[in-house]
């Protein structure tokens, strides 16, 4: 399968660490400094077309928070396949929790591509039929 990227900084190509995971890191494509508390629209430096039927799941990298201080404001980005224009670049909602500086060309996220859901029927009912089991929470702390 193809996936066509356009790149709109001087940053490193997107890759696959083989063999590690398949998720793609993604980079800031500007220097940013942040102080705790404030909120920014990282430039990630890239469009992509997504294949038809597909979407992609942005998250922060397992070291965005230890090594910037910063947490995605949206928790999962979304890009369906139709955010895919020459000017549709993406980007990564950052909340800053302490001062911090993210350099240019810094692995801040990641990403995964995805195929749709199925197309489901909602059908409304009064009773689901299943055993309760205990809410939210129902398992314990342990």
């Amino acid at each position: 399968m193809e996936l066509k990227v356009k790149y709109f900084a001087d940053i490193d190509p997107i890759v696959n660490v083989e063999g590690k995971s398949d998720w793609f890191d993604l980079r800031a494509a500007e220097d940013v400094v942040l102080k705790a508390g404030d909120f920014k629209l990282i430039r990630l430096g890239v469009a992509m077309q997504l294949p038809k039927g597909y979407e992609a799941y942005i998250l922060p990298r397992s070291s965005t928070f230890k090594n910037f201080g910063i947490i995605q404001a949206n928790s999962v980005g979304v890009v369906d396949e139709s955010f895919c224009g020459d000017n549709d670049e993406w980007r990564y909602p950052a909340i800053a929790l302490r001062d911090t500086v993210i350099h240019k060309n810094d692995r801040i996220c990641q990403f995964r591509i995805m195929k749709h859901q199925p197309k489901y029927k909602i059908k409304v009912v009064t009773k689901l039929g299943d055993v309760d089991r205990g809410g939210i929470g129902s398992t314990g702390k342990q």
